[in-house]
């Protein structure tokens, strides 16, 4: 459910929302949910000194409950995929 969410929100966010790929992973600290999109659209997902990234993560941390949540965002660019 998270990762839907997440992946709605993006997509509506994103100039192209076909590749966008959430990725939901179960660590030991928790949850980590991956976000990988367009090169040209990981500036709009982070957003202004970050804060749209802030806010996403704030949407799921409140959906999320008491689980533990974590989000990466990652633009999937030719030459691999580079951590933000």
């Amino acid at each position: 459910m998270l990762a839907d969410a997440l992946e709605h929100l993006v997509r509506g966010i994103v100039t192209h929302p076909e590749d966008v790929r959430i990725r939901d992973k179960e660590l030991r600290r928790g949850r980590m949910l991956e976000v990988r999109v367009n090169p040209e659209d990981i500036g709009k997902v982070i957003g202004r000194q970050g804060r749209t990234a802030t806010a996403l993560r704030t949407v799921v941390s409140a959906l999320a409950g008491p689980e533990q949540v974590r989000i990466d965002f990652i633009d999937v660019d030719r030459r691999g995929p580079r951590r933000r």
